[in-house]
C-alpha cells in the first residue's frame, strides 16, 4: 500500500513525465492536477512525498524565485477574481456616446458576485483576420485611440482592478510587424500602462517576453492560456490558467480534489481556474477553493453570453471576500492540501499565516454534512472561526487536540480561521457579521439554472415605393414558401447551442442552424455592390461625415478613391455609414432573407450559379500578409444569381442584418471576400456559400470598418 501511495503521485509536464503510467490511469489523473491520497489515512506519508518531489524538482530544475520576489509583482498574490471580457460588451463600452464605461461594467459584477481584481480585455479573436489588421492594429482600432484606452485601463486601476491584453501568437498572417513580438507588445503594454500579458494558445509565455520587459524595464504579468510544456517556465509565468475540465478524453474532476502542479511546485504563483463553457460551476469553485487559487469568471465568450447563475455567483462572493480579508495565507510555502478531516467526502487545505491559519473546506457529496468536521492540535490561547458562515466556533478539546462541529451544505463549502487571541485582525468582526448576513442564504436556495440571452433584430423601415424601376436595380419577384436554411460559421460555440449565433424574429434563443419556410414580398434590389464611384456621389451630395471617422473610407486620399478604383466596391465603410447611403439613395439594406433569396433563387443552390463551387466565375483568394484589393464589382458575369445580380460571393463581404442582447452588437455579413488569411484556424472563417453566413461582432463604427467589407441596397416594390 505505502508503493500505491507514492505512485500515485502524477505528473504530466513536457519532459516531466509521470513516472508508472499504469498507476496514472487507475487514478485518472493528468496533467496540471496532482492525485490526492489513496485513503486520509496515508495523508502524512502522501504530503511527505509531495513534499520530496518539490525539492527534488526545484534542484533539477535550478530553479530562481528572483521575478516572485520582485516588488513589482506584489499585485499578483491578491489577483483573485480574475475575467476575460469583450473589448465589445455593451456594459463595457456604449456605443451611443462612444465612451468606455469601466463604472457600469464593474458594478454589475460587484452586484451579482462581488468584484473583480483583474481583467483581460479582448479586442481581437473573434473579428481578427476579416481583412489583415494584426493584433497591434486591433488594439489602436479601439474607440478612442491611445488616449483613450490609457484613460480606460487607468479608470480600470482606480478601482483596484489590473489589466490584462492577450498574446495572439499565432497571428502571423495579418500585416507583419517590424519587431518580435515580445519586444513589441511589453512596448505597447508601457504606452498603454497596462499590467500584464495572457498567452493565447501558449503553453507557456516564452522566455523571450521575460527578456524583452527587463530590457524594457516594464515588468508585465506573464500568464499562458495552457499548461506549461515546461515547469522551467513556471520561473517567469507568474500566473497561468487552470483548465481542469474534460479535454481530448481526460477526466479532469476527480471526486477526490487534484492539487494544482504549479501552485505546488511555487506557492506564490497564481492559477485562474477557467472553464468558460460551463454552466455548473461546482468543480471549478471548489477546486479552486480547495487550492487557494484564482478563478477567471468569463461570461462574454465571444460575443456568446455566458452568465454565472445565481448560486455560483454568490459562491465566487463569499470565496474573494475570505480571500481577501486573509490576503497573505494563500501563497504560504508551508500550505497542506488534504489537510486530516472527519467527515466522508468533505476535503481540506490549510493555509498558515504568520499570526493566523485558515483552512478551506469543500463537501464533495450533496448532502450536508454536520457535527465534528475538523480536529486540530490544542494551542492555548487561541480561537477559531466559522468564516463561512460568520460565527465563532466553540472548540472542545479532547487530550492534545480541539474538535470543531459547524454545517458544510450538500456541494458547498467552509473555512475555518485559527487565530492567536493576541491578534486583532483589522475589520475581521466587520467581516463575519458580512458572512454571517450572506450565510442567511444556503446557496442551495439559489438558482442554478441558466438560460440564454434573448437577442432582437434591429427594425429596418420599409422605403417608399419607387416610380417604375429604379436605375441599377433588379425585381426580386415575391415568394409566398421560400425554404430559408442558413448556417453560421462560427468557430467555436456549440457547448451552447442555444446560444451561439444569432436570434432570427421567429426563433427563442440564438442559434447557428436555421432553417424556416417564410414569405417574402417583391423588392428591387442592386445589380452590383455600391461602388466607390456611387458613395463619392453620395458624399458630394451630402457632405457626410460620421461622429467617428476613425478608419472612414481609409483607402481613400483627399476625398476621393485610387485611380482605376471607380468600379470597385466601396469598403472601410461602417453599418452606419452603409445605412446613411441607403437613405440618401431612397433605399436600405437587405434582411438576410433577401440577400440569399437574391443570390440562391428557390433551388436550394449553394453558390449563385449553381450548386458546386466554381473557381472561375469569383475573384482569386489573396493570401498575402499585405492586403490586395477588390475587382471591379462586373467582373465575373459568370457568377451571377438566377435573377442576374452579380458579385454576391467571392470579393466583398456584405452587410445585411443588426442583431442586439444585453451585452453583445452584431451584424451577419454574406458573401465572404478575396482576403484569406493562412497560417490559424482562429482566423475569421470564410462563408462563400450562400445559405452560410458570418457573425460579425460589433464595437465602435471606426472598430467595426474594413477593408473587406462593403454593401449593396434594396427597396421595397
Amino acid at each position: 500500500m505505502k508503493k500505491l501511495i507514492f505512485l500515485s503521485i502524477v505528473i504530466s509536464i513536457g519532459n516531466h513525465i509521470a513516472i508508472y503510467a499504469q498507476q496514472i490511469r487507475l487514478q485518472g489523473i493528468t496533467n496540471e492536477l496532482i492525485a490526492g491520497p489513496v485513503h486520509p489515512s496515508e495523508q502524512k506519508q502522501w504530503l511527505d512525498t509531495l513534499k520530496q518531489w518539490r525539492i527534488n524538482e526545484r534542484e533539477k530544475l535550478k530553479y530562481n524565485d528572483k521575478e516572485y520576489r520582485r516588488p513589482e509583482f506584489s499585485w499578483v498574490k491578491t489577483t483573485f477574481i480574475y475575467a476575460q471580457m469583450m473589448a465589445y460588451d455593451r456594459y463595457f463600452f456604449d456605443p451611443l456616446p462612444g465612451k468606455y464605461t469601466v463604472g457600469r461594467y464593474l458594478n454589475d459584477l460587484k452586484k451579482r458576485y462581488g468584484g473583480l481584481d483583474a481583467v483581460l480585455i479582448w479586442p481581437t479573436y473573434p473579428n481578427i483576420g476579416v481583412d489583415n489588421r494584426n493584433q497591434f492594429d486591433l488594439v489602436a482600432d479601439m474607440p478612442g485611440g491611445q488616449e483613450a484606452v490609457k484613460q480606460m485601463i487607468w479608470d480600470f486601476h482606480k478601482q483596484g482592478v489590473r489589466v490584462f491584453f492577450p498574446i495572439m501568437i499565432w497571428d502571423n498572417s495579418t500585416r507583419k510587424i517590424e519587431l518580435p513580438i515580445a519586444k513589441a507588445i511589453t512596448r505597447e503594454m508601457k504606452e498603454l500602462g497596462a499590467d500584464g500579458l495572457n498567452g493565447d494558445t501558449m503553453e507557456g509565455v516564452t522566455k523571450d517576453f521575460q527578456d524583452a520587459y527587463i530590457e524594457i524595464n516594464y515588468p508585465v504579468a506573464l500568464q499562458p492560456e495552457i499548461n506549461m510544456s515546461d515547469l522551467k517556465m513556471v520561473e517567469w509565468n507568474r500566473m497561468s490558467w487552470g483548465y481542469y475540465w474534460p479535454k481530448w478524453g481526460d477526466d479532469y474532476f476527480g471526486y477526490s480534489p487534484g492539487v494544482s502542479i504549479y501552485k505546488w511546485l511555487e506557492p506564490r504563483h497564481q492559477v485562474h481556474i477557467t472553464n468558460r463553457w460551463a454552466i455548473n460551476k461546482t468543480d471549478d469553485l471548489q477546486y479552486t477553493f480547495f487550492n487557494g487559487i484564482g478563478y477567471n469568471s468569463w461570461e462574454n465568450v465571444w460575443g456568446i453570453w455566458n452568465q454565472v447563475p445565481d448560486r455560483y455567483a454568490e459562491a465566487i462572493r463569499r470565496i474573494r471576500m475570505i480571500y481577501r480579508q486573509f490576503p497573505d495565507v494563500w501563497n504560504s510555502a508551508d500550505w497542506e492540501p488534504h489537510f486530516p478531516i472527519i467527515q466522508n467526502g468533505v476535503f481540506a487545505s490549510e493555509f498558515p499565516g504568520i499570526n493566523e491559519t485558515v483552512y478551506t473546506l469543500v463537501n464533495r457529496d450533496s448532502i450536508q454534512k454536520t457535527g465534528i468536521q475538523i480536529e486540530l492540535p490544542y494551542k492555548k490561547g487561541f480561537s477559531y472561526f466559522d468564516l463561512w458562515n460568520g460565527e465563532q466556533l466553540h472548540s472542545k478539546k479532547s487530550g492534545d487536540k480541539v474538535s470543531l462541529a459547524f454545517s458544510i451544505e450538500g456541494n458547498g463549502f467552509g473555512a475555518v480561521l485559527e487565530l492567536d487571541d493576541r491578534i486583532h485582525p483589522k475589520g475581521l468582526l466587520q467581516f463575519l457579521v458580512k458572512m454571517k448576513e450572506h450565510a442567511k442564504i444556503p446557496l442551495k436556495s439559489l438558482s442554478a439554472n441558466w438560460k440564454p440571452i434573448s437577442q432582437h433584430i434591429i427594425s429596418v423601415a420599409k422605403t417608399k415605393k419607387p416610380n417604375g424601376k429604379p436605375a441599377g436595380m433588379i425585381l426580386i419577384p415575391a415568394i409566398s414558401n421560400y425554404n430559408f436554411e442558413t448556417n453560421g460559421v462560427m468557430i467555436e460555440g456549440d457547448e451552447l447551442p442555444n446560444a451561439v449565433g444569432v436570434q432570427y424574429p421567429w426563433e427563442s434563443h440564438p442559434q447557428r442552424a436555421h432553417r424556416k419556410t417564410i414569405e417574402i414580398k417583391a423588392f428591387y434590389v442592386d445589380r452590383y455592390p455600391v461602388t466607390n464611384k456611387q458613395f463619392k456621389q453620395f458624399m458630394q451630395a451630402t457632405h457626410y461625415g460620421p461622429k467617428d471617422r476613425h478608419n472612414f473610407l481609409k483607402d481613400w486620399k483627399n476625398g476621393t478613391c485610387k485611380d482605376g478604383w471607380d468600379n470597385k466596391p466601396v469598403t472601410w465603410v461602417s453599418l452606419e455609414d452603409a445605412r446613411a447611403y441607403a437613405a440618401w439613395a431612397s433605399k436600405r439594406l437587405p434582411h438576410e432573407w433577401e440577400w440569399q433569396y437574391t443570390a440562391q433563387g428557390n433551388d436550394g443552390r449553394l453558390y449563385p450559379w449553381g450548386p458546386k463551387r466554381d473557381s472561375t466565375r469569383i475573384p482569386p483568394a489573396d493570401t498575402a500578409r499585405i492586403i490586395g484589393e477588390p475587382t471591379e464589382v462586373d467582373a465575373y458575369p459568370a457568377g451571377a444569381s438566377p435573377f442576374g445580380v452579380m458579385d454576391l460571393t467571392g470579393n466583398v463581404w456584405q452587410w445585411t442584418d443588426e442583431y442586439n442582447d444585453e451585452h453583445t452588437r452584431s451584424a451577419v455579413l454574406k458573401g465572404g471576400s478575396y482576403y484569406h488569411a493562412q497560417t490559424s484556424y482562429w482566423y475569421f472563417p470564410q462563408a462563400q456559400e450562400v445559405d452560410k453566413h458570418a457573425k460579425y461582432v460589433l464595437m465602435s463604427p471606426g472598430m467595426d470598418r474594413s477593408g473587406t467589407i462593403g454593401f449593396r441596397c434594396v427597396a421595397d416594390y
